[in-house]
């Protein structure tokens, strides 16, 4: 993940058709919300939910500029894939000058992205707003996304971040329906797209944990996704945000412990040795780093 990038540990979806979700979803301490229009909305309901979606995100722009120190979440929108009729439709109503960033579903190449930058690039001055301004999350969704992950992750500058999806990729792989433990039979899938996200300097977010009532499940999952390297997960529900947040949170005692790992490689340094050791462990430049990574996150989420 690049350090000049805000990190978004927590990504909910939120249909765009449900006009109190949507006044509800931009007050809670979620990190971002991804305002669908794709899965998430009947066919019938989709031009419902793009006119809500549109409506909210200026209703939204209004209150910032008649009170600077408003804050919402980070505001995306989840359109329609890439080739689908309802894709043109979807970017002409959303894309105004509140909308900070698109998630785009089901990438499987980088000609998909350049698409959708063509359109941002001509949609964004005629709205009034600088171009490049809008943001891309990328859902990989499919084994031919997978194996085409780091190339569509540098495929344009405007993205952030790439998006497991885990019920799509699950039926192309025909895995069972019910979800075993904590997604392990898709860890080779989520480390693979955590290594291109990695490679590419973005983001990696975790698909969903689909039992918004198994919190202890949830808790584990997250766990395991910030373990593999995830930076955050999306989500379906409200009651999901703090165990995803708290799982993407560098804890007190991680921060305190990377403090003491700092100054000892420090003090240690100053004192002109070269062997550092610290607790047992002998300490290296790529340790220090990532305690230094692990104080900085941390002091990044106080704000």
């Amino acid at each position: 993940m690049d350090h000049k990038t805000v990190l978004l540990r927590s990504w909910m979806f939120v249909p765009g058709d449900r006009q109190k979700m949507i006044d509800k979803a931009v007050a809670l301490p979620v990190d971002a919300i991804l305002l669908d229009i794709e899965d998430g909305v009947a066919p019938a309901a989709k031009e419902t939910a793009r006119k809500q979606i549109a409506e909210s995100l200026d209703r939204i722009a209004v209150q910032k500029k008649e009170n600077p120190s408003y804050r919402t979440p980070a505001r995306y929108v989840r359109i329609n894939a890439v080739g689908h009729e309802r894709m043109n439709a979807d970017v002409e109503y959303v894309i105004r000058p509140a909308l900070e960033g698109l998630a785009v579903p089901k990438v499987e190449t980088p000609d998909q992205v350049n698409v959708v930058e063509k359109i941002l690039d001509e949609r964004e001055p005629k709205m009034g707003m600088v171009r490049g301004s809008v943001r891309l999350l990328l859902a990989l969704e499919s084994p031919r996304g997978l194996f085409n992950a780091y190339a569509i992750a540098t495929s344009s500058p405007r993205v952030i971040g790439l998006m497991f999806g885990a019920e799509d990729f699950s039926r192309e792989l025909s895995l069972p329906l019910r979800r075993e433990g904590e997604a392990v039979d898709l860890i080779y899938a989520r480390s693979a797209m955590v290594t291109a996200a990695a490679a590419a300097h973005v983001q990696a977010v975790d698909g969903v944990w689909p039992n918004f009532q198994d919190m202890e499940g949830l808790k584990k999952f997250a766990l395991q996704s910030r373990r593999l390297g995830f930076s955050g997960m999306s989500l379906i529900h409200p009651a999901q945000i703090d165990e995803v947040n708290a799982a993407f949170t560098p804890t007190s005692e991680e921060v305190d412990y990377c403090r003491r790992v700092v100054q000892a490689f420090d003090d240690a340094r100053a004192r002109g040795e070269g062997a550092i050791a610290f607790g047992g462990q002998l300490l290296d430049m790529p340790i220090v780093d990532r305690a230094r990574q692990t104080i900085a996150l941390a002091e990044s989420l106080k704000t």
